[in-house]
């Protein structure tokens, strides 16, 4: 299961630096899924969208952080727990139900995300 970021968010930045993926992005701004990554050119993510991995995407939020779903393998295979979580002063980093994802399918992205 993917972490989500909720509107309880004081934008205190403690969670950026810690994500091995660079998933977590300040509110309105773009992502890329090549920062941080080995993805290169044409590729299809996780969720099925097919994107230039070079190319800018739209921010999921404008006003708080947000953890890009399909670059989020909850620090599996880098930390024993998701290190948002672990640093964010206001709990508001938790499991996001509406992505619920294996083990085995977290590791799996890991490896995609780093050409494993």
């Amino acid at each position: 299961m993917a972490i989500k970021i909720t509107d309880e968010c004081i934008n205190c930045g403690a969670c950026e630096p810690e994500c091995p993926n660079n998933a977590i992005y300040e509110g309105a701004v773009d992502w890329k899924a090549s920062e941080g990554t080995a993805l290169q050119g044409t590729i299809t993510l996780p969720s099925g969208l097919t994107v230039d991995a070079d190319a800018s995407q739209e921010p999921v939020s404008d006003d708080v952080y947000f953890i890009v779903t399909d670059k989020c393998t909850e620090c599996k295979g880098f930390h024993e727990e998701p290190q948002c979580a672990a640093v964010c002063p206001v709990d508001c980093c938790v499991p996001d139900e509406d992505h619920v994802e294996s083990e085995e399918a977290l590791l799996n992205k890991k490896a995609f995300l780093h050409g494993e």
